[in-house]
């Protein structure tokens, strides 16, 4: 069971790269790689400039990483559990970052290997949190 476990966790910190790679060249700077707070984590912080010009526009992002789109999209994954946990990642984030202006969200950004390379998906907004 060890291997299994070993070659999943390889393959998601490969989908994590291409993640973070794919959202730089759309001209986004990481700020954060896996975001601890206790048990709970952010794959990545992603920021930009605000498209207004004032402030940044900061998503916390979950990246999902699969070697079929079999088993439905990377949204399907982020379940109801995770997004109040990685809510609350954030909240420690922003205690520790936020400045004045700043924009959040949440994305999803999900890699599938389906032979011919990674395909990558961008989900904006993925989910809100209240």
């Amino acid at each position: 069971m060890v291997p299994m476990l070993a070659a999943r966790q390889v393959l998601g910190e490969r989908g994590e790269k291409i993640a973070e790679d794919w959202l730089i060249e759309r001209g986004w700077t990481i700020s954060a790689r896996r975001f601890r707070s206790g048990h709970r984590d952010i794959d990545l912080v992603a920021e930009r400039e605000n498209s207004d010009g004032a402030g940044r526009l900061i998503a916390f992002v979950e990246v999902k990483t699969r070697v079929s789109a079999g088993y439905g999209g990377p949204l399907a994954a982020v379940h109801w559990r995770k997004q109040r946990e990685m809510a609350r990642a954030a909240r420690d984030w922003m205690g520790h970052f936020r400045r004045p202006g700043d924009i959040y969200r949440f994305d999803v950004v999900g890699v599938v290997f389906d032979g011919t390379g990674p395909e990558v998906v961008h989900i904006e907004n993925a989910f809100t949190v209240r």
